[in-house]
Parts: C-alpha cells; sequence; structure tokens
C-alpha cells in the first residue's frame, strides 16, 4: 500500500467532510502532482468519486433529500453526455495522445469551480425574481442543458459535479430548499461518474492500486472532516481553496 496516496486520500476525505467542496477538484491535481497521467488521473477519480459519494446517497434518500424528478432530468443530459464524449475519446487514440485536452479541461474546470465557490454568494442575489415562482416543468429545458454540460465537462476533468452542478440547481430552482438541491446533485454525481468511471476503465485510465490506496484514506478523513465541521467555521476555509484552485487551473490551463 502506497501511503502518500492514503494520506492524500486521507486529506482530500477530511477537506470535503469540513467544507463539501469536491473532491475531484483537489483530488485529481493531487494525482498529476504524484505524477499521475492527466487521464489515468481524470479516470481513477471518476471511481473514486462514485464509491465516495454513493454512501452520501443512502443518507440523503433515507432523510428525504433527494428530488428523484429533479435527478431524472439532470441524468438524461449527462449521462448520454457522457456517452458521446467517451465515444469521442475512444475515436482520438491513446490516453498518451489524449493528456494536453485532459490537462487543459481539467485547467478550465478548476477555474469555474473556483469561481462558483467565490461567486455564489453575489450570484444567488441577483436570480431573477420569476425563476423563484416559476414550476418545475418550466424548468426542465434548463435542467437537461444542466446535465449535458456537467456530463461533457465531468466526463473529461473528474470535475464539476459538486461545486458546479450545486450552483447551477441554486440558480435553476431556488425556491428548493438547500438540503433537497444538496442531496439530489449527490445522487445525480453518482450515477455521472460510475458511467464516466467505467468508460474511462474500458480506455485503460485506471489505476485500480491507486484506486484502493485513494479509498483507504478517504473513507475515514470524510468521516473524521464531518465530525469537525461543527468546530470550524469555513468562512475562510472555501475562499483559501478557491483560490488554490484558480491558481492550478490557470497553470494547467497556461
Amino acid at each position: 500500500m502506497e501511503l502518500g496516496f492514503v494520506v492524500a486520500g486521507l486529506a482530500v476525505g477530511c477537506v470535503v467532510g469540513l467544507t463539501g467542496v469536491g473532491g475531484g477538484s483537489l483530488m485529481t491535481p493531487i494525482l498529476l502532482w504524484f505524477g499521475i497521467t492527466p487521464a489515468t488521473a481524470v479516470g481513477t477519480d471518476l471511481l473514486y468519486a462514485a464509491l465516495t459519494k454513493a454512501g452520501g446517497v443512502v443518507v440523503h434518500h433515507r432523510q428525504r433529500h433527494v428530488d428523484w424528478r429533479l435527478v431524472g432530468w439532470l441524468a438524461a443530459g449527462s449521462v448520454p453526455a457522457s456517452l458521446l464524449t467517451l465515444a469521442l475519446l475512444s475515436r482520438l487514440g491513446p490516453s498518451q495522445a489524449l493528456d494536453g485536452v485532459f490537462r487543459f479541461m481539467l485547467g478550465v474546470a478548476l477555474l469555474l469551480t473556483a469561481t462558483a465557490i467565490l461567486g455564489k454568494p453575489w450570484l444567488l442575489r441577483h436570480v431573477p425574481s420569476r425563476w423563484r415562482d416559476a414550476p418545475f416543468a418550466a424548468m426542465r429545458p434548463a435542467l437537461w442543458a444542466t446535465g449535458a454540460v456537467l456530463g461533457v465537462l465531468v466526463t473529461l476533468s473528474s470535475i464539476g459535479a459538486g461545486a458546479l452542478g450545486t450552483l447551477a440547481l441554486f440558480l435553476i430552482l431556488p425556491a428548493l430548499p438547500t438540503t433537497r438541491l444538496v442531496g439530489s446533485e449527490i445522487a445525480h454525481a453518482v450515477p455521472l461518474t460510475l458511467v464516466a468511471g467505467i468508460g474511462h476503465a474500458g480506455l485503460g485510465h485506471i489505476d485500480w492500486s491507486l484506486l484502493v490506496n485513494l479509498l483507504a484514506g478517504s473513507l475515514p478523513g470524510i468521516w473524521l472532516g464531518s465530525h469537525l465541521s461543527h468546530r470550524l467555521h469555513d468562512g475562510w476555509l472555501r475562499p483559501a481553496l478557491a483560490v488554490m484552485l484558480a491558481f492550478i487551473g490557470a497553470r494547467l490551463v497556461v
């Protein structure tokens, strides 16, 4: 067992438990720092995300925090988009030839995630008032389109299902309780990351021993962070993370 990867999983799991910031936005850059190729980092992190979030879906479902209509419309856009993206990747050649694409998309996703974290309060204050009273049926096209965008972005970067997906839902359905928005986005992230992860496995982009090491650290890390979250104020932690993600994203894009 590689101790460094276990410690990385522990650290990322703890931060996710403390702040709720998506693990992919932290884990994938760490894997690149360890020297993992971009294709393998993205593919392995997708299955890692699917497995770690599956337990959260069970908890949110039991607490009735999942709107399955919402999950269905998001998945109707994201899963086909992910499959189409995987089909395109399979035609473009070996993972080595795609590393530049993955690296660039990682940078874009990190910049968007940092913007979502920092800009969320401002965006929520400027949600059009007519959206607050709009019926669910009127927002179905927006949900489908959001899912499609997330499907492409997550498949190419493993990032976006958390911070970006949740922010999009806040803007589309501002009247829905926060707990149901968060629970629904976690529920949607599982099939998306699972489909994308299995697709990457078929392309040879998964390091199975790495996946086991990350899970060995992250599962207790999430438990620890969740139990410490009430003792720490994330008013400074989340902006600090956003600045760090923006810096890493800019480096990858440039």
